[in-house]
């Protein structure tokens, strides 16, 4: 019995003349992730992606856990090719199921033909299909709308494929289909969760994260260097760029009025993190924002860092609330290392009372009384950047 795996497409399906540049960069995006598991064929056909092994030494158990976490697929399953006739369909649906049927008690076939000439209808295969299986199991009875057991027979072009129900994927568009950008990332909850987001939208992502030695230790670095690894099984490799920025964080409180030190210090991380995007090709800044979850992400704060902005900023969490945030963090499997209790340079030298509602021009101000442009360049110039990735 030789399983496959079916990649049932989402909104790839929906894109006309250019549903051939996401297939094959799904399929690019597939291939990278299963590569090290053993040899596999890959072959698109009829709104679904075939991943077929091409000997025993495959770890398919491990393959379906990656292909579920590769944006672009919205349902998985584990599949077994019967021919198109009821015999081979009956012979493999009882080796699929059988050990499973013996126990169970309640069941229902579904069939979906996509494969119009075959010489019956779903709801005929369906039906001999069933009566089939209740004539073989006879402690089974059919159940409709809450089965312990679905057995699904798709009829397709190539053969008949024999599967239970299939089970959600990560969704979206695949991975490098919508540009290059790059996250701010923090230790925090929400950021991780932002670019996660955005590569569902099809990003590549890289990520920045700015540390403030010795007000942050190595381990909060190394904290979102894991961080961009569990990420990275959803969204590939990442390029992680480490920016100094202990010498502006101290500049900012030697020489600025203390109610702005959170705004400054936001609108020169947009700074260097746009010169590092710009020098690297990427077209966009994302950010874990929420509306008027801090003081620093209220409407008028956040005019105040988007004035400094050449490029587009991303937010896609700007209408989510903290609940709906860490729900998504739980499900991506970050939440665990988000709230390790690790420094973060954000929190260095918080301002007791922080300016919530700021004018521009008040925040030019207060940043004018010291000249940064130095500091920037030299952070900007001691960037460190390394590849981060799952697999």
């Amino acid at each position: 019995m030789k399983e496959i795996i079916l990649c049932k497409y989402g909104e790839i399906v929906l894109k006309g003349l250019n549903r051939g540049s996401f297939e094959n960069e799904l399929i690019k995006n597939v291939n990278r992730r299963i590569k090290p598991l053993g040899n596999f064929k890959l072959r698109s056909g009829q709104s679904t992606l075939y991943v077929i092994p091409q000997d025993d030494e495959a770890d398919m158990d491990e393959v379906y856990e990656r292909v579920k976490k590769v944006y672009g697929i919205a349902k998985v399953c584990r599949a077994v090719r019967a021919e198109k006739n009821m015999d081979s369909i009956f012979e493999v649906a009882c080796e699929c199921f059988g050990d499973i049927l013996l126990g169970a008690k309640t069941f229902k076939v579904v069939t979906k033909r996509s494969d119009k000439s075959f010489g019956m209808t779903s709801p005929e295969v369906s039906a001999e299909l069933g009566g089939r299986l209740l004539s073989k199991f006879h402690r089974l009875k059919v159940d409709l709308y809450e089965p312990e057991v679905t057995v699904v027979c798709e009829i397709r072009d190539e053969g008949a494929f024999i599967h239970g129900a299939a089970e959600e994927a990560a969704g979206g568009i695949p991975v490098g289909t919508s540009g290059r950008a790059l996250l701010l990332l923090s230790g925090g909850i929400d950021s991780p969760v932002a670019g996660c987001m955005m590569a569902k939208r099809g990003i590549e992502l890289s990520a920045i994260h700015f540390e403030a030695p010795p007000y942050t230790s190595e381990r909060a670095l190394m904290k979102v260097e894991r961080l961009a690894e569990k990420m990275s099984e959803y969204c590939g490799r990442i390029s992680f760029y480490t920016v100094p920025f202990t010498k502006i964080q101290e500049e900012i409180k030697n020489n600025c009025k203390e109610e702005y030190f959170t705004l400054i210090m936001r609108r020169l991380m947009m700074e260097i993190a746009q010169r590092i995007a710009e020098k690297n090709g990427l077209q966009a800044l994302i950010t874990g924002e929420s509306l008027g979850q801090v003081a620093s992400q209220t409407t008028a704060a956040m005019v105040t860092t988007d004035a400094v902005c050449r490029i587009p900023v991303f937010r896609p969490c700007i209408g989510l609330d903290k609940k709906e945030i860490i729900d998504m963090s739980y499900r991506l499997g970050t939440f665990e290392i988000s709230i390790e209790p690790y420094e973060d340079c954000c929190t260095v030298f918080t301002p007791r009372h922080p300016k919530t509602r700021p004018t521009l021009e008040e925040v030019e101000k207060a940043q004018a009384e010291f000249d940064f442009e130095a500091l920037i360049e030299e952070a900007v110039e001691n960037t460190r950047v390394k590849t981060i990735k799952t697999y």
